[in-house]
């Protein structure tokens, strides 16, 4: 898409924030989508390890899999000061400067690969000084979601703005995809923006809750009644006060009282929490409608039939309306970028996603060439299968660019979409050494599983002698997150595994099977296999760091294919751009797609 054909002040001089190493955005996408495409070791790191078979074969999987001539480097450089030199440190100096101790040349040179192929995050707000959040306004937010509605909420007031100004018409509704408890339509509705807004929102309970909130910031009231408080009262007093908000519990008294239907009738029972939140309409000022519905797509004709049509002026035909959203999890982002295709009413979007391990794969699992030849090196589980042989339409990748390169498409099966959510940036010594201590206890104990019996060796394709972590890998037992703790020691970590596994109904599959092949372990022996294991902990947190790190890749892939997607649909997107929209420190998903129609 054409520079010379934008006219808004808010786009930024490149549609995507890419290095200035590329001299235009289509060499980078060009570029981009030939790495990942050929990279082995990019695929191999982002899509390829799984954890729980870090162990199970020997020497292992960090001898196996990852390049001779870095495993000495990587396992003698502190976590930290991996971070520093894959994230931070002056690449240019490093390699200038010969010395032992230094990275070898090719894992330098794929550091300089994932920078530069990975879209810039650096951050600067919209404008100079925002509005500060009233604290009536700001209630229930911690100071994540005060730094990403401040900004956010400024930004969406000044494409709008701008939208109006290029376009001649301006944005009548701003439709808020996954809204939770409205904390930027609350903003976006009360001043200085006043804006008009529509929730849409599948939970109940979080829209009861954002209600709430919107009484106790002033754009609501809560439903006045007319009742015989003397009546009420005497009907409280004759019932536990645990039952004061029970509507039957309180008629029944009523009856055992003696009081006449007719007189129970008249009496309005609700609790104050079942009271309604009431709009009310003013010129001049902003307004909130909440829409109930599970979005499975990005057609909002149901949504739009459950507008009530605050202003009698604005007809359906006239509407004029933005869909926004921050972090809007998995497929969600996806519709709401595609609304802006499928409805006229929808002139613009700015969608921030996240959670890119839900979103579902369009094309199936992918393909890998020798020696990574089996999938995904992760076990099989039925929903790393049945997710990707999904093939949903609404998946990733959107564009056609993505879903037809080299003929095959580009495919990010879960473990890489969960690995980009990471934020390795952020990492600090404490919280990386906590997250690899839980990863180092579960490999090994997956280990201890499969010498007991409890698990087996899956081979794909051709069964062989040789223990490879290509041909093989083990079964699942899904475990989730124990009590605090349990990881204070890898004895307190066993013993709370078998626990709950042999305890807990939800886990009722592996009970006897545990308890018959585990019942008997010692402390001893657990003892002996985290002595065993414990000298090659940092084999696997220098992994994981590089998958982290690799995966900045992964959600510039997700992120630029939303882009494409956009800039492919010629006949209806006047113009679209990613930006930055806040502090990665503060929230590290800080990437907004914008799509302007024509």
């Amino acid at each position: 898409m054409r520079q010379a054909m934008s006219s808004f002040e808010t786009r930024p001089e490149k549609p995507l924030p890419h290095s200035d190493d590329f001299s235009s955005t289509d060499e980078y996408v060009d570029r981009l989508l030939g790495f990942a495409a050929n990279s082995d070791l990019f695929r191999f790191l982002c899509g390829g390890v799984h954890i729980l078979d870090f162990f199970t074969t020997e020497p292992g999987l960090f001898v196996a899999a990852v390049p001779k001539e870095w495993q000495d480097y990587l396992v003698r450089t502190k976590p930290m000061d991996l971070l520093d030199f894959l994230m931070r440190d002056d690449l240019l100096a490093i390699s200038s400067e010969p010395d032992s101790a230094a990275p070898p040349e090719s894992l330098l040179q794929y550091v300089k690969d994932i920078r530069r192929f990975s879209l810039l995050r650096s951050f600067h707000p919209s404008k100079p000084k925002l509005p500060v959040l009233p604290r009536q306004v700001a209630l229930g937010m911690k100071t994540k979601k005060v730094h990403e509605v401040t900004h956010f909420a400024g930004y969406i007031d000044r494409l709008a703005e701008d939208v109006a100004h290029v376009s001649g018409q301006g944005i009548t509704h701003f439709v808020d995809f996954g809204s939770g408890q409205n904390y930027l339509g609350r903003t976006l509705a009360s001043p200085p923006y006043n804006k008009h807004i529509v929730a849409v929102e599948s939970k109940e309970a979080n829209m009861a809750g954002a209600k709430d909130l919107d009484i106790l910031s002033g754009l609501a009231e809560r439903e006045k009644r007319v009742r015989n408080k003397k009546l009420y009262h005497r009907i409280i007093e004759a019932v536990d006060p645990s039952l004061h908000n029970d509507q039957e519990a309180l008629k029944r008294a009523a009856k055992d009282l003696g009081i006449p239907d007719e007189e129970i009738a008249t009496i309005d029972l609700r609790s104050r929490k079942e009271m309604q939140a009431t709009y009310t309409v003013e010129e001049g000022k902003g307004t909130i409608e909440y829409v109930v519905g599970r979005l499975e797509h990005a057609d909002l004709t149901g949504v739009l039939s459950q507008l009530r049509g605050h202003e009698d002026e604005i007809r359906h035909d006239d509407l004029r309306m933005m869909a926004v959203s921050i972090h809007s999890c998995g497929n969600l982002s996806h519709y709401g970028i595609r609304s802006m295709i499928l409805n006229p009413c929808i002139r613009a979007v700015a969608i921030v996603g996240c959670c890119y391990n839900l979103l579902t794969e369009k094309l199936g699992p992918p393909t890998y060439k020798p020696p990574f030849s089996r999938p995904t090196l992760q076990p099989i589980n039925a929903r790393v299968v049945r997710e990707s042989e999904r093939r949903d339409p609404q998946g990733f990748p959107m564009s056609e660019r993505l879903s037809t390169y080299n003929d095959d498409g580009i495919r990010l099966n879960i473990t890489a979409r969960m690995m980009a959510c990471q934020a390795p940036q952020n990492w600090t010594d404490e919280e990386s050494d906590s997250f690899f201590t839980r990863h180092f206890y579960r490999a090994v104990l997956q280990k201890i599983f499969l010498d007991k019996g409890v698990i087996s060796r899956v081979y794909h394709g051709k069964e062989t002698d040789k223990e490879s972590p290509f041909n093989s890998s083990t079964n699942p037992v899904v475990i989730g997150s124990l009590r605090k703790q349990c990881y204070t020691s890898f004895k307190a970590y066993v013993r709370g595994a078998i626990n709950k596994l042999t305890t807990n109904l939800d886990f009722g599959q592996y009970s006897q099977v545990i308890k018959e092949k585990m019942g008997s372990i010692t402390d001893e022996e657990i003892a002996q296999y985290e002595e065993a294991f414990r000298a090659r902990k940092r084999e696997l947190s220098a992994v994981w760091t590089l998958m982290a790190f690799s995966a900045c890749v992964v959600e510039s892939l997700i992120v630029t294919d939303r882009w494409l997607f956009l800039r492919e649909h010629t006949d209806i997107v006047r113009d679209c751009w990613v930006e930055t929209v806040f502090d990665y420190r503060e929230s590290p998903r800080n990437l907004v797609v914008v799509g302007i129609k024509k």
